[in-house]
């Protein structure tokens, strides 16, 4: 990687449930195993102890606010840092923490890099000029071509700059051969899932543009009355937004095939128990890492066609896309799937799994991160 060891410092706001906090955590380790030292600054969170397992060591500090004069405050905090552990490159993972990063970077004339993970809304001036940091890296990372073009689009930025590395999958963790059917029976058991139940998983936290209101209208439009609907993810707190769902599932009659799973820990063998993996976000994914996850499984999926879905699905041949909002096409597709030739469904799973090895594996993910650095640190 690097001509001698070095310490990377990562910054997020805090350690929790999340794409970009599960990129970090793989780039750590891949940092430790390449022989250098990783420092992850953030609050504490659910995925603390994945990331000490990984080899990072952790520094609890909350870079999450908005707040100037926190942010200018954090600033002062990560010089010490850098200053105190011999840091020699910090890269940060989202905007708030980006901010307090940049200006550490400059003063003590150190690389940057940022990876911009999201597509980042700007309804106004002001927030465009908050998101405006996530370029201001020596290098910036875009997780998918379609980030890479928004960021195009948005800003006056050399191309030379960007740096498209796309999201990896473990496929030793995600294999439905090392998934022991005890593990998915389990949570069988637990979601109430009677044998031969279709089960259609939605995996995403709970929010609004993730879907879950056109998840559950689809339901109410398919023929396969019996399909079970599996929601998988926090509500992280907002508890108005998960009693809606229950009120409108009910409303719609299919209160009782619906699940509200919450986070699940062992998201390997609740993908095995899938007949169908969805994602129906209502606006753009960036990049899409369910997508993936589900297709190492050798799972089919149904995503909305837009955002990153794009470049981890082959339409009709390792997954399926519909119009971005269109319940209607939603519950066509799942009730074609649950009708088709059953082996259909395996060789779409199959040739899944097999682009996931090809294009999206966390080794190459890792990889590619390390030759990012080491050409900034040479």
């Amino acid at each position: 990687m690097i001509d001698r060891p070095r310490t990377i410092l990562q910054v997020l706001p805090k350690l929790d449930a999340g794409g970009a906090e599960r990129v970090a955590i793989e780039i750590a380790e891949a940092v430790r195993l390449a022989g250098h030292r990783s420092i992850i600054a953030a609050e504490d969170g659910r995925l603390s102890s994945q990331a000490i397992r990984a080899g990072a060591e952790l520094i609890h500090l909350n870079l999450s606010t908005k707040n100037p004069f926190k942010i200018w405050r954090n600033t002062k905090k990560l010089r010490a840092i850098i200053k105190e552990n011999q840091v020699d490159l910090i890269h940060a993972h989202s905007r708030a923490p980006a901010w307090s990063a940049y200006r550490a970077a400059r003063h003590t004339g150190i690389p940057f890099v940022t990876t911009y993970h999201g597509t980042y809304g700007e309804s106004s001036r002001l927030k465009k000029r908050y998101n405006q940091v996530m370029v201001a890296g020596d290098r910036v990372v875009a997780v998918s071509h379609f980030i890479e073009n928004l960021i195009k689009s948005r800003y006056k930025i050399d191309s030379e700059k960007i740096c498209i590395i796309h999201n990896g999958v473990d496929l030793r963790k995600f294999d439905p051969a090392s998934v022991r059917g005890d593990r998915a029976v389990r949570l069988a058991k637990e979601w109430r899932i009677e044998n031969g139940q279709p089960a259609i998983l939605l995996p995403a936290r709970l929010t609004a543009w993730k879907g879950q209101r056109m998840f559950i209208r689809a339901l109410a439009k398919m023929r396969h009355k019996e399909a079970v609907g599996i929601l998988i993810g926090s509500d992280q707190g907002r508890d108005k937004y998960t009693q809606e769902l229950m009120a409108l599932a009910e409303s719609l009659g299919v209160g009782g095939r619906l699940r509200l799973a919450g986070h699940v820990e062992d998201m390997p063998a609740a993908l095995k128990l899938a007949d169908i993996v969805v994602n129906c976000s209502t606006e753009p994914e960036a990049f899409g890492r369910t997508i993936i996850e589900a297709q190492a499984m050798g799972k089919i999926v149904v995503a909305s066609g837009h955002g990153g879905a794009h470049e981890t699905i082959q339409p009709n041949v390792s997954g399926f896309l519909f119009p971005p909002g269109d319940e209607t096409a939603l519950a066509a597709i799942f009730d074609a799937i649950l009708e088709g030739d059953p082996d259909l469904r395996l060789s779409v799973g199959a040739r899944a799994r097999a682009e996931v090895g090809a294009h999206f594996s966390i080794e190459a993910m890792q990889t590619r991160y390390l030759h990012l650095y080491a050409e900034l640190l040479d």
